[in-house]
């Protein structure tokens, strides 16, 4: 698997510092999807755990997360830390005691104590990780994924998808394959109840939506799988995301 090193040493380091209150290391996002494209994918992980971890533990863990993230591929390691009660029975906005990508990276370098105090909390992503984790989810080490991650009700999920297109006519521009893809994917789930990679999620709109916007998907899916830049026409961009909006809002009423 690409990346076997860095998901070989986080599992080992996680397994060493946290101990006995580790219940596993699990890997969803595209490298459990099949999907993973150096240039445009993170590397996507969820640590389970018993109870509290000590703040010492704490700073050990980042520090070997934080170290393993300038070995990654562009986009870095995304993970958050969540207990197991939150995981098997499900609350949304969903609890965890620790989360880093690389966007916090300078934040945690500035203040480490300071950063593993406020770095908890909530988070509404986490009801589409676990979603993804249940279907796809690969354990690294630990308890198979049907004895650690319960059910997300459907409500939770969506509400949770939905926070993440939501901006899409003002994000398109920035991020035009992202949000282009994750248009589909959203739209795939309220029609078809389909939980997709953003690959697939592509896949599924050049089948599904108007013919008038598969070149448009099209270029978003070459460039996902090739790395190489996009750069749409910013009108037709902003209007297929107009209509998926509408598409999607009207399938949520």
């Amino acid at each position: 698997m690409y990346c076997q090193s860095i998901l070989d040493r986080i599992t080992a380091g996680s397994r060493e510092i946290l101990g006995e209150n580790l219940v596993g290391v699990y890997l969803h996002g595209s490298l459990a999807m099949g999907c993973f494209q150096p240039r445009k994918s993170d590397i996507d992980l969820l640590v389970v755990v018993e109870g509290p971890i000590p703040q010492e533990q704490k700073l050990d863990f980042m520090e070997l997360v934080a170290s393993l993230n300038q070995e990654a591929p562009e986009k870095g390691i995304e993970m958050s830390v969540v207990r197991r009660e939150h995981c098997l029975h499900f609350v949304y906005p969903t609890p965890f005691d620790l989360h880093f990508s690389p966007a916090h990276l300078d934040r945690f370098r500035r203040d480490p104590r300071g950063y593993l105090r406020d770095m908890q909390g909530t988070d509404p992503d986490l009801a589409a990780h676990f979603t993804i984790t249940r279907r796809y989810g690969i354990p690294l080490w630990g308890e198979p994924v049907e004895k650690v991650f319960g059910p997300v009700p459907k409500a939770d999920y969506l509400d949770s998808i939905w926070q993440d297109v939501a901006g899409a006519a003002d994000e398109v521009a920035e991020n035009p394959v992202y949000v282009i893809l994750n248009l589909c994917r959203v739209a795939a789930y309220l029609e078809e109840d389909a939980v997709l990679s953003k690959k697939q999620g592509g896949e599924w709109g050049m089948r599904a939506l108007p013919a008038a916007w598969h070149p448009l998907i099209a270029r978003a899916l070459h460039s996902y799988a090739t790395g190489e830049p996009m750069e749409p026409d910013i009108a037709a961009a902003q209007a297929f995301c107009s209509e998926m909006l509408g598409r999607i809002q009207a399938r949520m009423d």
